[in-house]
């Protein structure tokens, strides 16, 4: 009967000197990776959680070769639909963002109303940029103008929660 079969990992660790399988010493931490270092190296920029290849202006990060979507760590994501006029993307991506926030904090308060309303709100954000629902390209113009104005008014009016 193997150590690991009745005893447990512990036991086989401890026959083989006090080390882990992978050679560390029973009791001593993980390495750490060492950090990717994003900022001033050229097709990268620095985002919270990890670094994504961006394009040539360090702004935007990768699409695909017919726009519709971006690239994150290998990861296809829609992409925010191109006709929405650069001052309301920015006040839906400023009303994406507070509502993630407001997610935040309600889990952490253990708050299943509020977290339930903030999750509302994100979704009618990304809804309205273009990154979830109907596919930007699939639509008409005006279905598209529709699609973001009526998300920002109901943002706008604290509507979008319900």
């Amino acid at each position: 009967m193997g150590a690991a079969a009745g005893h447990g990992a512990g036991v086989a660790a401890f026959r083989r000197g006090g080390r882990t399988a992978a050679g560390r010493l029973l009791g001593s931490p993980r390495p750490r990776r060492p950090a990717r270092k994003a900022a001033g190296v050229p097709g990268y920029h620095s985002c919270l959680w990890h670094a994504c290849p961006v394009t040539a202006d360090a702004r935007q990060p990768e699409r695909t070769p017919d726009g519709r979507y971006i690239v994150v760590g290998g990861r296809r994501w829609r992409a925010t639909d191109p006709d929405i006029p650069e001052d309301a993307a920015a006040r839906l991506r400023r009303h994406l963002m507070a509502a993630r926030r407001a997610v935040g904090t309600a889990r952490r308060a253990r708050d299943v109303e509020a977290e339930r309303a903030a999750r509302a709100r994100v979704h009618t954000a990304k809804v309205a940029l273009g990154e979830r629902g109907t596919p930007w390209w699939e639509q008409e113009y005006a279905e598209r103008r529709t699609r973001w104005s009526d998300g920002l008014a109901a943002l706008d009016d604290g509507t979008a929660d319900a």
